[in-house]
């Protein structure tokens, strides 16, 4: 056993090692790419056209390192519009088997092609006809003899200098599972709303919000005619408490609009006897009410502002404040 509590730390080494796992890990991902765009191109589109065309699940299932990166990539795939749950080899030979219909399909992850314990769960596959999509470095492997469809990864050595530890392996598993997921995301036309059924929680669903869901209308909403006098407008900016008043026309399109800042800039002038249309900032910064929380916030910082003003059809039907967005936890 190794004593680490006699081990000494060379920094330079230890940077070089970090660098040669990045450099390694790298050109196995290019060398995926290299893939992709030679023979892997054909089993890919025929491994999503597969997955789309079923009416139940994705069942994904591997043993050790391949077990922990398919439980990644059923997760991804559920949360993205693919009904898939992760089903270990060893349980499903003592009864999981049972969870897997015969409207699924399943993908099965072994970088050898010759985990034994996958032999239940294939023979399964076989058995009832299951559609099997396997991700394997052994193309010529007992697994991909059985499957339907062979995403063969390019044998790209080990970050591990012994190359013994799955490093490298892992990662190319990893991004063709987010590959699938991804092409299987866009095929299904999954949108932000989609994205957000799934994702409620957190600041993830925070910014996923639609603006309209959190803005403030109807009699909250400060506005102001033009050719309206200054004393107006600073009457309603101070019930409405925005710190900002929105300028419309005749006709209700939103045409300018009178923060705080505007305020200071004519403090030293016959302010009170001004017009709005004097004072204003037109063609303020304005977003749509079907727009997510996330753009707004991103508006918000990119123009350093405190207030958006909600357009519909050019005219105002909300205001929409930072700390709402800080209330509902998407900054």
């Amino acid at each position: 056993m190794l004593k680490h509590n006699t081990m000494t730390i060379d920094r330079r080494s230890v940077i070089e090692s970090a660098v040669r796992t990045l450099e390694t890990e790298q050109a196995g991902l290019q060398a995926l790419a290299e893939a992709l765009d030679n023979g892997l191109a054909e089993p890919f589109a025929k491994a999503v056209q597969t997955v789309s065309q079923i009416s139940g699940r994705l069942i994904v299932t591997g043993v050790g390192k391949s077990g922990h990166i398919g439980s990644k990539i059923a997760a991804t795939l559920a949360s993205t519009g693919t009904p898939a749950f992760f089903v270990h080899p060893a349980e499903a030979n003592h009864g999981d088997l049972g969870m897997i219909g015969r409207d699924d399909a399943i993908l099965a992850m072994s970088w050898s092609g010759e985990t034994t314990e996958l032999q239940g769960i294939v023979a399964y596959a076989r058995r009832f006809a299951i559609p099997l999509i396997a991700i394997t470095a052994g193309t010529s492997s007992a697994l991909a003899k059985e499957a339907t469809v062979v995403l063969g990864l390019p044998r790209a050595p080990e970050a591990c200098p012994h190359g013994l530890a799955p490093t490298t392996s892992t990662v190319l598993q990893l991004v063709i599972g987010d590959a699938l997921a991804v092409a299987l995301l866009e095929a299904r036309g999954f949108t932000a709303d989609h994205f957000r059924t799934f994702h409620p929680g957190g600041q993830l669903g925070a910014k996923l919000t639609q603006v309209r869901n959190i803005m403030h209308q109807g009699d909250e909403l400060p506005l102001a005619a033009s050719g309206a006098l200054m004393r107006e407008a600073i009457l309603e900016m101070t019930q409405k408490g925005f710190g900002c008043v929105g300028i419309v026309d005749a006709e209700g399109v939103l045409i300018g609009i009178i923060t705080d800042g505007d305020l200071r800039r004519h403090i030293d002038s016959e302010l009170l006897s001004m017009t709005v249309d004097q004072v204003m900032t037109p063609n303020p910064k304005t977003i749509a009410p079907d727009m997510l929380a996330e753009s707004a916030l991103q508006l918000v910082n990119s123009s350093s502002i405190t207030t958006l003003m909600v357009v519909e059809d050019r005219k105002p039907c909300g205001v929409i404040h930072l700390h709402d967005l800080l209330r509902i936890g998407a900054a």
